[in-house]
């Protein structure tokens, strides 16, 4: 924990601790990693704060991360069960966290998930400004800039490390969308909120145009700004259109207004885009940001796999990751139907890994390919335990190769005595499970 913000101690010429851990982990020098977060191209989510968080970098170069998100709403408020989704989300390995709650005692709940969280946590501050107008005023469409800047001071005071903040979304912005004719119009709650408000009381965007009075509040606890993509597309005919175009272009000023002010900020990306153009969304994002770290929902792919959508988006996130993409934001199974449940978001939580994973195989990220050559050489041994050990997720791998094992058996149950490599080490002369040297 540090009293001051991390760019404004590297400005001033102190490495803070955060940036030495964080570079520790991805395998690099503290001072290639501080250049980056003085350049804006990587952040470090850890507010200031009385709180422990693992310090953790995300932006160009590094190890693709994963967000889980969480959160109640008003059809389902327990907050026993979004502590089990916590802890599911960490124990599967996420690498930041975000509480999305929009219904029930918002503060305490928030506190309790934050104190048993060693992870960045980030939230949307005018979800829960949204709430209170709703029960205060009986509709969301009566936020108030007041509302709104004292929910954003509120989580600053608590310590969350990250906030979304649909900044870009302006009245320029929302002309492009009426003029744009989408098929799904807005699908972001926090978009939704903004526009309603705006056009309920025929007004611009407050955090837009008390952009530099949002950046002093989150300065002074060192919150980092994640840029939210109100207009992102909720299919994939809506993708990459002018409405979503003219947020991003926004956005990237913003960006820039940002770092000049120290604060460390991130860019939200798009949720439903055709696998073709993915990799053009991501350059486009990184060219208008100047390589900011790009965020991104999924994205999914397609639109008819509810159930599936885990899958739809963790194929998008290969991709997206790929072409550059920094940070995925899971999709649970769940998504489209009904509020995850922790056994959904434990799931999504690996989908998502297992993308970012082949994402940095594709980007050349230092040691990604030795985890895959591992798992070569334990299947060429025969090795189960290694095998398993090494697996995204060892638990499943566990569990299937137990059921499914038969005794005595050398190989498993897929190819049993015809195993393929047992029988072509047996005729090369090496036994299966003594292969050495790879």
């Amino acid at each position: 924990m540090t009293s001051k913000a991390i760019m404004t101690m590297l400005r001033e010429g102190t490495m803070p601790a955060a940036v030495t851990a964080a570079a520790a982990t991805e395998g690099m020098t503290a001072d290639t990693l501080a250049e980056q977060v003085l350049e804006g191209t990587a952040v470090i989510p850890a507010a200031i704060s009385d709180r422990e968080v693992r310090a953790t970098a995300i932006g160009r170069g590094l190890r693709t991360k994963v967000n889980a998100n969480i959160g109640s709403s008003s059809e389902a408020v327990d907050a026993g069960n979004e502590k089990m989704k916590l802890e599911a989300a960490v124990a599967a390995g996420a690498d930041a966290v975000m509480d999305l709650s929009s219904a029930g005692d918002l503060v305490s709940m928030r506190g309790m998930l934050m104190a048993a969280c060693d992870i960045p946590f980030g939230t949307v501050p005018v979800y829960e400004a949204a709430a209170a107008a709703r029960e205060s005023e009986g509709s969301v469409i009566d936020l108030d800039r007041t509302s709104l800047f004292n929910v954003v001071k509120q989580h600053a005071a608590e310590g969350v490390d990250f906030m979304t903040i649909h900044a870009g979304l302006t009245r320029a912005a929302l002309d492009e969308l009426q003029a744009e004719g989408r098929l799904m119009d807005v699908v972001s709650r926090g978009g939704a909120f903004m526009i309603a408000m705006m056009l309920h009381r025929d007004c611009e965007n407050p955090l837009y145009e008390d952009f530099d009075l949002l950046l002093e509040i989150l300065l002074e606890r060192d919150v980092t700004l994640s840029l939210g993509d109100g207009l992102r597309p909720g299919c994939i005919a809506d993708a990459t259109d002018r409405a979503q175009i003219h947020e991003l272009m926004t956005l990237g000023r913003l960006a820039r207004r940002a770092q000049e002010a120290g604060v460390q900020v991130m860019i939200e990306g798009p949720g439903h885009v055709p696998l073709q153009d993915i990799e053009t969304n991501v350059r486009l994002a990184k060219e208008l940001t100047g390589d900011a770290p790009f965020y991104v929902l999924g994205p999914l792919v397609t639109d008819v796999a509810p159930g599936y959508d885990h899958i739809t988006a963790a194929i998008g996130g290969a991709v997206a990751g790929a072409a550059g993409a920094d940070f995925l934001c899971y999709v649970t199974s769940a998504e489209h139907l009904g509020l995850p449940q922790a056994a959904d978001v434990r799931e999504g939580v690996i989908a998502s890994r297992i993308a970012a994973h082949a994402a940095d195989v594709a980007k050349g990220i230092s040691g990604a390919a030795d985890w895959d050559r591992q798992m070569a050489m334990a299947r060429k041994s025969l090795d189960w335990e290694e095998q398993i050990n090494l697996a995204v997720d060892p638990e499943m791998a566990r569990a299937i190769y137990r059921e499914r094992q038969s005794e005595g058996v050398e190989g498993c149950s897929m190819c049993g005595e015809l195993c393929a490599m047992k029988i072509v080490s047996d005729h090369l002369g090496v036994k299966a499970g003594e292969i050495s040297g790879c």
